[in-house]
């Protein structure tokens, strides 16, 4: 069991007055719970908090909004309404929920990056680990994800790869910069020795895997990068790709607030792995494990 310590215990460790520490609590700036109509609040929770430099000289925090930014994900957006965490959702791509991360503007970062050289397993928690700007951050694991290639169903063109989808003109979604998608189609076409250039792009950028399958079913685009579970939900054919990491990214001072410890909660939930299942091309085996604390 952590050492838990009581209001006026934590409020001398942190060298606060009880005053203050009550403040921080009423605005939810600090790690704590409430037992049997007592505050208490975790020594080792308090420790991170501390150490992430979250407490100013007078001893007040800025609290983002509680709001996940970056990627956009079914199965998340769906566990975010179903677990009350009270979290809403804003979904503009990974590299620009880090940004927000980094500026204050979000509480969590969904993101899904991807390198050219292939070496994907990694890739969120390195981009993490090497930000100047999240020296103080934690990753967790949401899910494992199927990413491929959406066709309309029965997949009329034939399409296969990045060079079938080049030599037939296929008219081809393309995500905002900075969204996972986009980074995994530019690392595609480069591992093909593919220029961007030579596809026949659709404009503007899709904002999200289902409006990507909307314009298929509609007619407006042939083909585009989505999940299987876009693709299964909007009866479309799916030509797998690649699995890939799914994390979530907050400040360490943010791990501990009553809206994403709701959702970590419930992620790890029975109903969680029935929905993932049911939506298809989700591993959730490691939903809500620490995957780096910097």
């Amino acid at each position: 069991m952590p050492e838990l310590l009581t209001t006026d215990e934590a409020a001398d460790y942190l060298r606060l007055s009880e005053r203050k520490l009550y403040e921080l609590v009423a605005n939810r700036e600090v790690p704590c719970s409430k037992v049997t109509g007592r505050w208490l609040f975790p020594r080792t929770a308090l420790d991170r908090w501390v150490s992430a430099g979250l407490i100013a000289p007078a001893g007040l925090a800025q609290v983002a909004s509680p709001i996940v930014g970056g990627s956009h994900d079914p199965l998340l957006e769906w566990g975010l309404r179903e677990s009350n965490s009270g979290l809403a959702s804003l979904a503009e791509g990974s590299e620009e929920g880090l940004r927000r991360l980094m500026r204050g503007e979000v509480m969590v970062a969904a993101i899904h990056l991807h390198r050219l050289d292939g070496d994907d397993e990694r890739a969120n928690v390195e981009a993490i680990a090497d930000a100047p700007g999240l020296h103080d951050a934690v990753v967790l694991g949401f899910a494992r994800r199927e990413q491929g290639i959406l066709v309309a169903s029965g997949n009329p063109l034939d399409l296969s790869d990045m060079a079938s989808i080049a030599t037939s003109r296929a008219r081809m979604a393309q995500r905002p910069a900075g969204a996972g998608a986009q980074l995994l189609l530019l690392a595609l076409l480069a591992r093909s020795d593919i220029a961007l250039d030579d596809l026949k792009l659709a404009k503007p950028a899709f904002p999200t895997g289902p409006d990507i399958a909307q314009a298929i079913r509609a007619g407006r685009i042939d083909c585009g990068i989505a999940t299987r579970s876009v693709a299964k939900s909007a009866g479309l054919d799916f030509l797998p790709v690649t699995w890939e990491r799914f994390d979530l990214v907050m400040r360490q001072r943010d791990y501990f607030m009553k809206g994403p410890q709701a959702l970590f909660d419930f992620m790890r939930g029975a109903g969680f792995r029935d929905r993932a299942a049911e939506l298809g091309g989700y591993d959730v085996s490691e939903a809500g494990a620490v995957r780096l604390v910097n």
